[in-house]
């Protein structure tokens, strides 16, 4: 069964923009080429400001050895520079 990761993230929404243009150019490619990274998606809430990272991962194991990945500590040092951000994470089994 499939463990799905959402990062519930706030940020200033002076920095949509910017926070788009980093998911994609830098945060996306990491995340996908992670050990037991099924899929990745960023979504972009109506509301300017908000956004959930979607995950799908092959174990919990998988997501624990990404946590403290060298890849995970690039892609909060990205985020972290966004004005405003405040991430929320929290992990669902996918109901078959």
């Amino acid at each position: 069964m499939s463990i799905i990761r959402l990062i519930h993230i706030k940020i200033d929404p002076s920095e949509t923009e910017t926070a788009e243009r980093i998911w994609k150019t830098k945060c996306a490619s990491l995340m996908i080429s992670q050990k037991g990274c099924i899929s990745e998606k960023l979504l972009r809430a109506r509301d300017r400001g908000e956004f959930i990272s979607y995950s799908e991962w092959e174990t919990e194991a998988d997501i624990e050895r990404y946590k403290n990945s060298a890849a995970q500590k690039e892609i909060v040092s990205h985020t972290r520079a966004l004005k405003g951000a405040n991430a929320l994470v929290k992990l669902y089994d996918l109901v078959n």
